[in-house]
């Protein structure tokens, strides 16, 4: 169908999915527009230079269940990959999701039927397997279609890394990324194209909470601005908007952004908190500082997160009251952390004062 149809980019020949009834796309790794004559004209018979692809994921509508309420709709997309039996495997990262959704359903509201979760107990062949094809449709159904009153929320449980910048609007020179189950042979999902796919969409009155529990997280939403916090508590909001002046905020919406650990730093895989089974640091941290109370805004959630981290790091507090949420796992396989060196970061796509804003979903 024309909805599914991808089309090369006149610059860099990247694959482009075109949204339905678009006359032309911008590429979001050179922002090159490529054309489209009529949209309905456009052959489904794939060009020359087209490589074979995955069928598409049947996210180009929403789950089946109630229409939207006239206070919005709640969706949310959950990711937990293990990358298991292979050199990269995590132990807490299904953990993650399956936390994050019951956290979602049962203190948020979030209807089961909204949420959709793509981790290795999925079927291989099937659309909610972590591919990176299938994160890319996942992130397309969450934000497209947005409205006045939707509340959206991403959570991605996974490695994440770097890449040389070229375009010159990193300020490290580095694009922060995640990484697929089958990234080592498709490549890695480069901030650019997150940015594209889940902020630029988020229209007036919605709003996006992503959760990215990954190394070199910091700016993974590429959103202009990042909280800077000292661990005396004082804070400052730092611009990094690109130097070429592209627009990487959303459409009016509110985008806010929990991330594991700054750009440079690595995120930990680790039973020094839950005491019973491995989980990434900064989901647990998340789920117990709402847990505990520390929910009223998003500079509170954000203390709390960095004192656990800091806590267990140093090897005092983390698992002296297990979360209620984390108690419902089976024990899993036990990593130990040596000592948390991360520190939990808070980007937004407006800094009037976020810092102090309450927390709500």
């Amino acid at each position: 169908m024309y909805s599914n149809m991808l089309v090369n980019c006149s610059n860099c020949r990247t694959p482009l999915q075109l949204p339905p009834g678009a006359g032309s796309i911008r590429c979001a790794l050179c922002h090159a527009v490529t054309l489209i004559a009529d949209p309905r004209a456009v052959s489904s018979q794939p060009p020359a230079s087209y490589h074979p692809h995955p069928p598409p994921s049947p996210y180009n509508h929403a789950p089946p269940g109630p229409p939207p309420n006239p206070h919005g709709r709640k969706k949310a997309v959950i990711i937990g990959i293990s990358y298991r039996f292979s050199r990269h495997e995590l132990k807490g990262c299904i953990n993650d999701a399956k936390c994050m959704k019951y956290l979602l359903i049962n203190k948020f509201s979030f209807p089961e039927s909204s949420i959709i979760m793509l981790t290795e107990e999925e079927d291989p062949h099937g659309p909610k397997f972590p591919s990176k094809h299938n994160i890319r449709m996942a992130m397309y159904w969450l934000a497209q279609g947005s409205q006045p009153g939707d509340s959206l929320v991403f959570h991605y449980s996974g490695h994440g890394s770097q890449q040389r910048n070229y375009s010159g609007d990193e300020a490290d020179g580095y694009d922060e990324t995640l990484c697929p189950l089958d990234f080592e042979t498709q490549g890695m999902i480069v901030d650019d194209e997150i940015n594209a796919a889940l902020v630029r969409p988020i229209p007036r009155g919605a709003k996006l909470h992503a959760l990215i529990d990954a190394c070199h997280s910091g700016t993974v939403l590429d959103l202009p601005f990042l909280c800077r916090m000292k661990r005396n508590g004082q804070y400052a909001w730092e611009d990094h908007r690109p130097r070429s002046g592209v627009w990487k905020g959303s459409n009016g919406g509110e985008v806010i952004c929990f991330s594991g650990c700054d750009d440079d730093q690595t995120s930990a895989d680790t039973s020094a908190l839950s005491k019973i089974t491995s989980t990434g640091a900064m989901t647990f941290c998340f789920i117990q500082a709402i847990e505990r109370g520390h929910g009223a805004t998003y500079g509170s959630i954000l203390t709390a997160m960095r004192t656990a981290i800091r806590d267990a790091g140093s090897g005092g507090g983390g698992g002296d009251m297990v979360t209620s949420l984390l108690t419902m796992l089976v024990t899993g396989g036990s990593l130990s952390a040596g000592g948390l060196r991360q520190e939990p970061q808070l980007t937004a796509c407006e800094a009037f004062d976020v810092y102090r804003k309450p927390f709500s979903l």
